[in-house]
């Protein structure tokens, strides 16, 4: 039989280095910082930790602006501690999965400083530098995610170069061998290092229309979603022509026989499209691209049963030999807690969102403090570092929200954050929440999140299974998870999106109510004769079933 690999149904706990601890209190996380804390991640039953940008940068966009791959920046340490967090998780059967930005640079990579010179540099064609219109405009209508033209203009060159983000993330050209060669080069460095995978940022990103034709306006009734302001410029188009190339897919597969080379690597790509479940879909085509792909779709503030159903079905529908991986929160969303708790934040709700994530068919990811239940911090503008926010303020206040530190003890400096002044602010808000708090409390969200991970482990139609809607109404969520193995296992999962209790009908016989998950609400005893449920408010119900 055929061996199922580790990566399926795993759950991938994402580390943001900056705010999860500080080791040498200089009020920046770091990596020691994370070997420090792996007891207490490995206490949450994950089986990899997905670690945000660590690279040498100027730190423009916090690490999402490289300026040299090889190298960890002085912030977090060096390479030897890198090594000795790969050394750790080993100890206990934790892989470790690296974020790769591989689209863009920094305007500080040595690649740009030569290409930038002139245009018969070695480096000249390595990134996408075109001539002005006649009367000096830039290229086309593209736009920057941050607002603005995609295209800064070059005195040195006299060209305008692509950054789809910050004037500071020159895009590459990976229509260009030379760039494609020396960017696989630098994921195998990592590979070599004994990483167990990657999360490849907005990897839709490596190419571009060579013809660079204009993309065609969108309605305003389509603008909203996809994690981008109606405020914000970049919503007014369709970017069929600034990523997302058919080029793309050939070199997924390039990445991916060089992944095939090491054992038990993952690649994890983050697709955001005009239809991104279509492109997560192609991306993992027959498995010969990306082991697993995850968009958007679910870091909405669409909150309801039905927008679950339909974004998973969709994406079962297309997806052929790929898997799906699931997140509800990210380093670039407001807390899930505060995004669909609507003002009705509570621990039930915290407790039953990781739940029903990790009932999806697919694997999953959680941000550090989403099993806290952490809600989105407050900040000043004054407060404010990340240079998305500023610039949309106050109509978006940007990432920083998601960013504020851990709060490891509810009484500690800086909740035992740091000793120093943090990056950014601890939220008083999320004192009560503490991690030393929530130990001691067998009710906490921290408490239920472990249970849980620990009581999914034992079900392998929750890991691997297939999964099956039943149509419902009144905002609740309800499928089957099954798998064929020899013990035929189905499980009836029901979540209520409720704040309010609901009646919920049984189409089939309730055989065994699984009670062995403490954060679920209390039900007493089940048998064939069941025909409904009540489901109290943002609850989450598990059954075995015929």
């Amino acid at each position: 039989m055929q061996k199922t690999p580790w990566w399926q149904g795993a759950v991938i706990y994402q580390v943001y280095p900056r705010s999860f601890m500080d080791s040498n209190n200089d009020g920046i996380g770091d990596i020691k910082g994370i070997i420090d804390k792996f007891d207490y991640i490995e206490s949450l039953g994950v089986d990899a930790v997905w670690v945000s940008p660590f690279f040498k940068s100027p730190m423009k966009d916090f690490g999402y602006d490289i300026s040299d791959y090889r190298a960890v920046d002085p912030i977090f340490g060096e390479l030897k501690d890198f090594d000795a967090l790969i050394t750790r998780a080993k100890t206990s059967d934790i892989k470790i999965i690296i974020d790769q930005v591989l689209s863009h640079t920094s305007d500080l990579h040595p690649w740009f400083t030569e290409s930038r010179q002139n245009k018969t540099n070695p480096k000249a064609d390595w990134y996408v530098w075109a001539d002005p219109k006649p009367d000096g405009t830039a290229p086309n209508n593209w736009m920057s995610i941050f607002g603005g033209t995609a295209w800064q203009w070059e005195p040195r060159r006299g060209q305008y170069y692509l950054h789809n983000f910050l004037t500071s993330q020159p895009d590459l050209n990976f229509h260009n061998n030379e760039v494609q060669q020396a960017v696989l080069d630098n994921v195998e460095f990592w590979l070599k290092r004994g990483v167990g995978g990657f999360r490849l940022d907005a990897i839709n990103f490596c190419f571009h229309d060579k013809q660079l034709r204009d993309n065609p306006a969108k309605p305003q009734d389509k603008r909203a979603g996809r994690g981008f302001s109606e405020d914000n410029p970049y919503a007014y188009q369709y970017h069929y022509f600034n990523n997302t190339q058919p080029e793309n897919l050939g070199f997924m597969e390039s990445l991916r026989q060089l992944f095939n080379r090491y054992d038990e690597v993952v690649s994890l790509g983050e697709i955001s499209t005009e239809d991104s479940l279509k492109d997560m879909a192609l991306y993992t085509h027959n498995n010969q691209r990306l082991n697993m792909a995850y968009s958007f779709e679910l870091l909405t503030d669409d909150f309801s049963a039905q927008h679950i159903k339909d974004t998973v079905s969709s994406l079962e529908a297309q997806m052929t030999g790929g898997w799906p991986c699931w997140a509800v929160s990210n380093h670039d969303a407001d807390r899930v807690i505060t995004r669909w708790g609507k003002g009705k934040e509570n621990n039930q709700l915290a407790k039953m969102l990781p739940a029903m994530l990790g009932s999806l068919k697919g694997s999953i990811c959680t941000y550090q403090g989403e099993e806290l239940g952490l809600s989105h911090a407050e900040l000043s503008f004054e407060e404010l570092q990340d240079p998305f926010g500023i610039t949309f303020w106050p109509q978006f206040k940007g990432r920083d929200g998601c960013r504020t530190p851990m709060p490891w003890q509810q009484n500690a400096i800086n909740a035992g954050f740091s000793e120093a002044k943090p990056w950014l602010p601890v939220s008083k808000q999320h004192l009560p929440l503490a991690v030393d708090v929530q130990n001691a409390d067998k009710h906490s969200p921290l408490s239920s999140y472990r249970a849980f991970t620990a009581w999914r482990k034992e079900h392998t139609a929750l890991i691997t299974g297939d999964i099956e809607f039943v149509s419902t109404d009144n905002n609740v969520l309800i499928f089957i998870r099954h798998c064929p193995d020899a013990q035929k296992q189905k499980i009836l999962c029901v979540f209520n999106f409720n704040d309010f209790a609901v009646d919920v009908a049984i189409e089939q016989s309730v055989i065994t109510f699984l009670n062995a998950a403490p954060f679920l609400m209390d039900v007493s005893d089940l048998d064939n004769s069941v025909t409904s449920i009540n489901t109290s408010g943002f609850s989450g119900f598990y059954a075995h079933i015929n």
